[in-house]
């Protein structure tokens, strides 16, 4: 199973850093996060905010078994929401 979830108001190395304290390491490539039974791809890119603003979006695929994501992308996302200034 496959999880996509978007975040603003962190980075990509933030998001790695979250995935590392709920116990994966990086992977193969350095948007990869694996742990035994997940894997978490991070990317980004900027996207527009109104006429004149860009804010970076952070994007983490999530694969795993769908009993362990659920979890996994609930503790991830309140360590993503409290990274926004």
């Amino acid at each position: 199973m496959q999880i996509e979830k978007s975040f603003r108001g962190i980075s990509e190395r933030l998001a790695k850093h979250y995935l590392q304290n709920l116990g994966g390491e990086p992977g193969g490539d350095e948007a990869t996060i694996v742990a035994s039974d997940w894997t978490a791809h991070v990317s980004s890119e900027k996207v527009s905010i109104g006429p004149s603003l860009e804010l970076t979006e952070v994007t983490v695929v999530f694969s795993g078994d769908e009993s362990i994501l659920d979890e996994l992308v609930e503790r991830f996302s309140q360590k993503a929401m409290r990274a926004g200034g």
